[in-house]
């Protein structure tokens, strides 16, 4: 009777990559939103900071620029702490073989 092992039924690279989504499920759709929404953010900070800097409804652009800059922050930590949790599964991976 034929082995039934899921090891034997991929080759190591798609055995690797499968692993890696178990391990850490939507990781790409995660980063993407990160990527999406501080480019958000930053565009709209740049767009409040320089309707600031103009003196033009400076009592509703402040806080707005203040949430911008918030936002650009939360998805900076949130792209480190992404990458910091993918350290560690490759650590175990001999980059020369």
């Amino acid at each position: 009777m034929a082995d039934q092992n899921p090891k034997n039924r991929f080759n190591p690279e798609q055995y690797a990559s499968l692993k890696a989504e178990i391990a850490a499920p939507y990781r790409g759709l995660r980063q993407f939103i990160y990527i999406a929404f501080g480019a958000s953010g930053l565009l709209g900070a740049f767009v409040f900071f320089f309707q600031v800097l103009a003196g033009r409804d400076v009592e509703s652009a402040l806080p707005s620029l203040a949430l911008q800059i918030g936002i650009v922050a939360l998805m900076v930590f949130l792209w480190r702490w992404e990458q910091r949790g993918q350290r560690p599964s490759q650590s175990g991976k001999n980059p020369d073989s």
